[in-house]
């Protein structure tokens, strides 16, 4: 088994693509500390690799984040994890996670919200994945005219992530709907 690596835009984050399916066409999954991983075997084990401080699981990616230290005395172990994992064909989760409930909306603000979803779905988070980080949307204040977006992976503590919401995500949002005023990371 092969697993290239790329950098991220965030230093402090590392791409691993193991060369096949991890999450495949599932909800992707963040694990912003070792508590919240105790659901997935893979991430357990990441963990476990000090300095590690998160992990997030894309399509066909894992994104592996450190407080400190150098990445040549990380990635060893870091490799050996996934690679261990993948070859024992261990399940990447013991229990299925519960999922938050979404706002419901209704009227115009359902059509704007859908539109929003349809922008992000489409044009932000493939980008955003390429780098090894995901963005999910988490609500609209209609009366604002604000977007509350959710920074996962090696986008949650990015360096450049304000600059990626506020020239990037917002003023295309603003761009194809007038709606929108603003974006705000949750």
């Amino acid at each position: 088994m092969f697993i290239q690596t790329e950098t991220t835009p965030n230093p402090a984050t590392l791409k691993f693509l193991p060369g096949r399916d991890v999450v495949g066409h599932g909800p992707v999954a963040d694990f912003p500390d070792a508590e919240s991983a105790t659901r997935s075997p893979l991430a357990a084990a990441l963990f476990t690799i000090p300095y590690v401080t998160r992990v997030f699981f894309g399509s066909d990616f894992i994104s592996v984040t450190k407080k400190e230290g150098e990445w040549k005395h990380l990635k060893p172990a870091i490799l050996a994890a996934i690679m261990e994992h993948f070859t024992r064909e261990l399940p990447l989760y013991e229990s299925a996670a519960a999922d938050e409930a979404e706002p419901v909306y209704e009227g115009e603000t359902a059509e704007i919200v859908a539109q929003i979803k349809e922008l992000l779905d489409t044009r932000v988070r493939p980008a955003v994945a390429n780098d090894g980080g995901d963005i999910i949307f988490k609500g609209f204040e209609a009366g604002s005219g604000i977007v509350f977006l959710h920074l996962r992976g090696s986008c949650a503590g990015c360096p450049s992530s304000t600059m990626t919401l506020r020239h990037g995500i917002e003023n295309m949002l603003r761009h194809y709907i007038p709606e929108v005023s603003a974006v705000e990371a949750v």
